[in-house]
């Protein structure tokens, strides 16, 4: 169930990135009760914020969970790796960006390490 929760927390950690970068904070200064009450004008500027809290929130919660089935290390460490290869993929999704061949060796790479130890920790 920690790996589980461990993956979870990752694509919680992508989104919550991908948060942070569709934050517009001088739009949100710009706000004001007119302005927030039309949802077309509110919403994408408000939903990062919101998304933020959110998803940064339920990462803490299953990382948490987690951490306390696996050392804290190597669940540090595997939640790290799959977020940056979910963001990756996210980038390449929804931002339309490529991926070269030594990006992809290196998330391989990465993906090798992962799998290794998630079978050690198995193993013990």
């Amino acid at each position: 169930m920690a790996w589980i929760f461990l993956i979870i927390a990752a694509a919680c950690e992508a989104a919550w990135t991908f948060s942070l970068k569709l934050m517009k904070f001088n739009d949100l200064k710009k706000l004001n009760v007119s302005t927030a009450l039309n949802l077309s004008v509110s919403l994408p500027i408000i939903l990062p914020f919101v998304g933020y809290i959110v998803f940064g929130l339920i990462n803490i919660y299953f990382f948490s969970q987690a951490i306390k089935q696996l050392p804290m290390a190597m669940a540090f460490a595997v939640w790290t790796a799959i977020s940056l290869i979910f963001i990756k993929l996210a980038e390449m999704l929804f931002l339309k960006q490529s991926i070269s061949i030594p990006e992809a060796f290196f998330i391989i790479q990465i993906m090798t390490g992962i799998i290794g130890l998630k079978y050690y920790a198995l193993a013990q």
